[in-house]
Formats: structure tokens, C-alpha cells, sequence
């Protein structure tokens, strides 16, 4: 049978996700209207078709429990039994398993997995046959977001306790704007949507996507052809009108002139079909296009589906009231944005629940309402996708964050007591940093807004923390799409170059005379903010141009850099494009400050600059004041003082490190990621290279692998210095060709400092 180049597993994985997904979402809905037996049509369906999908490729124990669940809500739809929490517990734990079949990648691996669970699944299944558990029905107002994707489940789920008569449950009402199939009475079962999903391989999609982006550049560069024509055509009109001014008679004249009303002629026609053509082939390809484009993006319902299902467990465990708000699902979001997304939006709202939302009678006391309110909400904004987890809870608590990072000695009480909110919320996305005061189940590791931060780095975004006494939000700024980017067009030293709005914080023009020169780094004011500038030119090793040397004006253009803001001087603006992306070929190698190239609409190269590169390299300069390599380091190279590069994405354990290793007398330079620590150890010669594991771009392992592959750094000590403490871990830096592997505990005691030591001596 030819199933388009996929296995039968490959559909069945497919058709599980669809209607577990209906199943959880469906379940938790099922909590608000017990009553309403119309309600349980579509989940007994979803039941149905995945028993019958297993029941394709013989997973018997997969077939018994779907068929246990199905009679289970043919009872509930009967009325002979009430859908109380526990009950609607073991339903959830049914969909969970069956969901976490579609995890394996092999019939063979999803097989063994089942016969492992056989005992588990086998008492899940008579459970469900046997009378409810004594406990309270379930009180949750529930109306989750159409369209759903199955939320990540663990291979073996563990059901939520059942609430005892002692013990009062908490309702996590959750509201969206749109109810959701399983919710409906009238709904179809996911098979018979109007707009069917067919499977298609990622690379088949990547090529379509590829192919059309050059019809696109094809059919826009007959413009500059139309342009030609309509030259040739003027110049054509300016002869004929030459050849008559001149009054030259006899045969040769009119023959001159015979042959300029046939090129007239045959330019008039030629240029009216390639406007034509021009027209027609422009449409074309932009639809080809946008369709393409389109393909690549979901709707941001998708990466929202497990939200209900994880609020009402964390709610009910917590013993907290929460009201989700879902904002925003249908915005269009890149697909690879958006599975990456998934894990965060988990991270973020457990971590609203159980760290900023307060308890029913914590809130009343406050005066507010027993209720509290969580919305998570995705929104476009200036090219780039907003996606906000914002609640209503007590804020975070600046004194006690600053005494958890006193503590945990990650920095000095008199420096903690000088940061502002942006570098203070920077530590709370320091791997191994928790501000819980006991470890559980749901918090107190330090794993999960480090996981967020890296996310939003990985694919060129950001994240920013507010709090107040009424809540705390999360915002992370992401590009909308990682195959077009709308970008700012920009002049440096005469040639062309493009920046991700994305990235951008603002395009101004200042005036020569408000610039000001404050110990030795040029600056000025914007919107009352002090903003250091470099001229891009220095950063890129370009010769600047006359026309910006002598320039009025000069054209800014500023990045946010954490909590600072950095301006980069270039000669002009030349406007914003969608520009599609093209990687740069791979025996290129990494190009420092090259994100991408692409091209444009008239067949012109260009090159999208790396935002983050620019930014480090500016930093380098400002705080400095010299670059990477710059010969003004030559007084301290004649000091033999030891030089140490600072790998690392946080730059709060950047700082700390780096402050550790001032005191201990190292000259010290510092990187943001793999990549910026390659280019940076190109430049400048080190004594010994001091690197975190993950990190966006290029993690530790794969940049400590990269410089033992290069002759120069062979020898070149490398100390890896990481949140993981587990043996696989160590043993997989060490083998990757790292000196020495230490966990951030190492802050706390001599041993950090003592192993750079003991690789490369003192400081001096």
C-alpha cells in the first residue's frame, strides 16, 4: 500500500495526537458541565479511533485501555455514572499513556514500551470498569483553545491524586475565547475537519520554500530589465528628435528615419509585454510564495494545547484558584518557533502558578479576588512575535531575591544592593537558581526559566521580566518567522547590509553636535537614555567612508543589549524589505558579525549582520575600550599578565566569573555564546578558555570540540563550567577535550579559581 513515503506508524502517530488531544482538552471541559451528556460524544469518538487505529497495528494493550476508556464514557453519557475528579484523573492518565505511544520512534520501541507498562496499563484499564473512587466532583470551568497540539507527556504519567473529603478542591477555571471541538455539542470528530492536514517531510517543505523564494528574486529582477527598456526608450525618442532638428535630406535620411520608427516600434511592444509579463510573473510568485511561507506557519493555538490540562494540575496540587486566559490563538507562527515554544509556555506558566499567584485566602487578604487570573497571550509587534505569560499575583520580591543571590554567593551584598530591576531578574534565568524556599515536585531545582531564556536566544529573541505589587509578566520576543525576516536595510562604509527589525530597539538620526564624548567612548542621548556608540565600521573592520565622515547627521541604529542599549553609527538607511534567509554555506566556516545572507529584489547580494556578534564586539569596545585584538593590549601582554576568555549566554554567571577572575589578578575577556568565543580566540591569544555547556548558537561541547579539531588550540586549557552535575555529562566534556569540568557550585569554594591555577599558574 503507498502511504506517500510514511509508514503505518508514522500515521498512527499522527491520528493518536489529534485525538488525545481532543480527549485532554475534552476531559477538562467535560469538568465544567457534567451535566450536558452531548459533551462526551466527541470524546467517546476520539476513544473509538484511537482503539481502532491500534487495532491496525496489533498494540493490544493500547486497544484494551482505549476500549475501557470508551465504555467508561458511554457510562457518563448514560448517566449511570458521574464524571467525579478522580474518575476524570484516570481518564487523563489513559490519554496520557496513550498519547505517549506516539513519543516512541519505531513501532518495535512503542511494542516494548506497552509490554514493559503491561501491569500498570492492565490495572488502569479494570479500574476504569470498576465504580468511581469516593471524592469530589470536579469544579472547573474550562473552555480551552481550538485546534490544539498535544502537549509533551511523560513516558510513564502518574496520575493526579484524588482529592479526599479533608481535603478541599481548588477549581482551575480556565477561559479562551473559542470553545474547543470536544466541548461542542455539534463538533466532528478531528478526521473530518474542513481544512485536512496531510503529512509532508520537513525537507520536501524546506526545498518548496527555497524554490519559491527564488521565483520571487527571478520575477522581481525583471523590473531592473523593464528599467533598461524604459532607458532605451528615452534615448531611442531623444535621437529621433536629434534626426529631425538636423533637416538632412535624400535617401539616406529616410532610411535613418525609417529605421528609428521601427525600433520605436519594436521598444513600445518589446516594453509592453515585459511590464506585462513583469505584472503577471510578480503575482504569480508571490502567491507561490506566501503560500509557501504559509505552510511553515501554525496558528499559536497550537503550542497551547497542554496549558489547560498542566493549570488544572498545578492549581489543584497547589490548592490555588486559577483563570486561564488564552489571547491571541490564531496569530500565525513559524512551526519550528512554535514547537520550540512549547516547553517555555509549560515553564512559565508553573512557574506563575506556584511562585507568583497566591493562595484563595492570601488573595482575599490582600483584597483581591479569591480568583487569580493567568493570560497567556501572542501578539505581532513591530515584525517581531510577542508571545506575554502575564498573572495577577503578588509580584516578585526584590528583597528576597537579592538575599537568595547573596546566599547562594553569586555576587557581593553591596553590588546587589545598586541593581536595577533588568540586571536583578537577570539571575533568575541562572541555571540552578530558585527562589523557592523547599524543593517539590513542581519547583525549587532552578530548571525551567533557563530553558525559557535559552529558547528566546536560540532563535534570535529576547525576554523581558516586569513585576509589581499586582503581577509579573514574561514577555519573549521572537522573530515570526526563522524563513523571512523583515529587515532594516542599511549603508556601512558604502556598502549594503541588512539588520533584523526583530532586533532592533529604534532607527534615529542625531545631529553631530549632540554627541559627547564621556571618558574617552563616544555617546548621546536618546529619549533621556545614555546610549554608548560605535561605529559599525570599526566593529566590521571597514574603512569609513567620506561622505559619513563628513556627514551632519549621523544615522544611529540601537540594539538592546540586556538592560543597555547599544548604538551603531552607519552611513544611511536605505529602507525595510522581506528579505529571505540563505545560511551560509558550511565550508565557509563562521563569519564574525554574519548571521545570513539573502537577495535582493534586484539580484544584489546581501549580507544580514548577526545582531549578537555586533553587540558583543560593541561591548568589548565600550566597556574596554578596545576591540578583541586591538594593539592597545600590548602594555599588558609586555606584563605577561594571563589572559582568560569567558564563554558564557548568562550574563550575570558571566559577570560573576568574570569579577572572580579580575580579582584574582587575570586579565580577562569575555563571549556570549560558542560561536562569539570562536571568533573572540581567533583574534586574541589566550592562556585558558573557561566555557558553560548550553548555550544558543553553539553550545560548550560542540566549541570545545571546534578549537581540539584546530592545531592552534590544541593545547589551549579549556575548564568547562556547567549547572550539570551528573557523570554522563562530565564524561562527555572531558571526551569532547576539555581540562578540566566543574558545576556552578564551584563559585562557593576555591576549587574554580584553584583549577585555573593549577592549568596555567598565577595571574602574573
Amino acid at each position: 500500500m503507498d502511504l506517500g513515503g510514511f509508514s503505518m506508524f508514522d500515521l498512527f502517530q499522527t491520528e493518536v495526537q489529534q485525538h488525545c488531544a481532543c480527549l485532554a482538552d475534552g476531559l477538562i471541559a467535560l469538568e465544567q458541565n457534567a451535566s450536558d451528556p452531548k459533551m462526551v460524544e466527541p470524546l467517546m469518538r476520539a476513544a473509538h479511533s484511537v482503539k481502532g487505529a491500534a487495532r491496525i497495528i496489533n498494540l493490544d494493550g493500547a486497544i484494551g485501555l482505549a476500549h475501557s476508556m470508551e465504555e467508561c464514557l458511554v457510562r457518563i453519557q448514560k448517566g449511570t455514572e458521574i464524571p467525579t475528579a478522580s474518575r476524570i484523573d484516570e481518564l487523563l492518565r489513559g490519554s496520557d499513556i496513550l498519547r505517549s505511544l506516539a513519543d516512541h520512534k519505531s513501532e518495535d520501541e512503542a511494542r516494548a514500551w506497552l509490554e514493559q507498562e503491561a501491569g500498570p496499563i492492565s490495572a488502569l484499564a479494570e479500574g476504569l470498569n470498576l465504580p468511581p473512587k469516593a471524592g469530589v466532583s470536579a469544579v472547573v470551568v474550562v473552555a480551552p483553545a481550538a485546534t490544539p497540539a498535544p502537549a509533551a507527556i511523560p513516558a510513564a504519567p502518574a496520575a493526579t491524586p484524588a482529592p479526599t473529603a479533608t481535603t478541599p478542591v481548588a477549581p482551575a477555571v480556565v477561559k479562551v475565547a473559542n470553545p474547543p471541538a470536544a466541548a461542542s455539542s455539534t463538533a466532528s470528530p478531528p478526521s473530518a475537519a474542513s481544512d485536512a492536514a496531510v503529512l509532508v517531510s520537513s525537507s520536501s517543505l524546506e526545498r518548496l520554500l527555497q524554490l519559491s523564494g527564488e521565483a520571487l528574486v527571478e520575477a522581481r529582477r525583471l523590473e531592473s530589465i523593464r528599467r533598461t527598456l524604459t532607458r532605451a526608450k528615452t534615448a531611442q525618442r531623444q535621437l529621433s528628435a536629434a534626426l529631425d532638428s538636423l533637416q538632412v535630406t535624400g535617401r539616406h535620411a529616410g532610411d535613418a528615419m525609417t529605421a528609428v520608427a521601427t525600433s520605436r516600434d519594436a521598444l513600445d511592444e518589446a516594453l509592453h509585454q515585459v511590464e506585462d509579463h513583469l505584472r503577471r510573473g510578480e503575482e504569480l510568485a508571490s502567491a507561490l510564495h506566501n503560500e509557501a511561507v504559509s505552510s511553515r506557519m501554525r496558528p499559536f493555538g497550537d503550542a497551547c494545547g497542554g496549558l489547560a490540562r498542566s493549570v488544572r494540575d498545578v492549581a489543584r496540587t497547589l490548592g490555588k484558584e486559577v483563570r486561564l486566559i488564552i489571547a491571541g490563538e490564531q496569530v500565525p507562527v513559524d512551526r519550528e518557533i512554535l514547537r520550540q515554544l512549547e516547553a517555555p509556555l509549560g515553564h512559565l506558566v508553573r512557574n506563575a502558578i506556584d511562585h507568583g499567584i497566591e493562595s484563595p485566602d492570601e488573595r482575599v487578604a490582600a483584597g483581591k479576588t479569591r480568583q487569580a487570573s493567568l493570560r497567556v497571550e501572542a501578539r505581532h509587534h513591530a515584525g517581531s512575535l510577542i508571545v506575554e505569560v502575564r498573572e495577577d499575583g503578588r509580584g516578585i520580591d526584590r528583597t528576597n531575591l537579592r538575599a537568595r543571590i547573596v546566599s547562594k554567593k553569586l555576587s557581593e551584598a553591596s553590588i546587589v544592593e545598586t541593581l536595577g530591576d533588568a540586571e536583578l531578574f537577570d539571575f533568575l534565568f541562572l541555571p540552578g537558581f530558585s527562589t523557592a524556599a523547599a524543593v517539590t515536585d513542581i519547583s525549587g531545582r532552578g530548571v525551567g526559566l533557563d530553558v525559557v531564556q535559552s529558547m528566546a536566544h536560540s532563535v534570535g529573541g529576547s525576554i523581558e521580566v516586569r513585576s509589581s505589587p499586582a503581577g509579573t509578566s514574561f514577555a519573549m520576543r521572537l522573530p515570526v518567522t526563522l524563513s523571512v525576516v523583515r529587515a532594516a536595510v542599511i549603508s556601512i562604509a558604502g556598502e549594503t547590509y541588512a539588520l533584523a527589525l526583530a532586533r532592533l530597539e529604534r532607527i534615529d538620526r542625531i545631529a553631530r553636535s549632540e554627541l559627547k564624548t564621556v571618558e574617552g567612548r563616544l555617546t548621546t542621548v536618546i529619549r533621556g537614555e545614555i546610549v554608548g556608540l560605535v561605529h559599525a565600521t570599526e566593529i566590521l573592520q571597514l574603512k569609513a567612508s567620506t561622505q559619513s565622515e563628513s556627514a551632519d547627521e549621523l544615522a544611529i541604529v540601537s540594539v538592546l543589549a540586556g538592560s543597555r542599549t547599544v548604538g551603531f553609527v552607519v552611513d544611511s538607511f536605505l529602507g525595510e524589505e522581506d528579505l529571505v534567509v540563505r545560511r551560509m554555506d558550511a565550508r565557509l566556516g563562521d563569519v564574525a558579525h554574519v548571521d545570513a545572507a539573502s537577495i535582493r529584489e534586484n539580484g544584489d547580494l546581501l549580507l544580514i549582520l548577526d545582531a549578537d556578534d555586533l553587540v558583543q564586539s560593541a561591548l568589548q569596545l565600550l566597556e574596554q575600550g578596545k576591540l578583541r585584538g586591538d594593539e592597545g593590549r600590548s602594555a599588558i601582554s609586555k606584563r605577561k599578565q594571563r589572559r582568560v576568555l569567558v564563554v558564557e549566554d548568562s550574563i550575570t554567571v558571566r559577570e560573576v566569573e568574570r569579577q572572580m577572575l579580575l580579582r584574582a589578578g587575570y586579565a580577562v575577556d569575555t563571549a556570549v555564546d560558542g560561536m562569539d568565543g570562536w571568533n573572540a580566540v581567533q583574534k586574541v591569544k589566550y592562556d585558558l578558555v573557561v566555557s558553560d555547556v548550553d548555550m544558543p548558537r553553539m553550545n560548550g561541547i560542540e566549541f570545545v570540540r571546534k578549537m581540539r579539531a584546530d592545531r592552534r588550540y590544541e593545547t589551549l586549557p579549556v575548564v568547562i563550567v556547567s549547572y550539570k552535575d551528573r557523570e554522563e555529562d562530565r564524561i562527555a566534556g572531558l571526551e569532547a577535550g576539555a581540562s578540566a569540568y566543574l558545576t556552578k557550585g564551584s563559585f562557593q569554594d576555591q576549587s574554580f579559581l584553584q583549577t585555573i591555577a593549577d592549568l596555567i599558574g598565577a595571574a602574573v
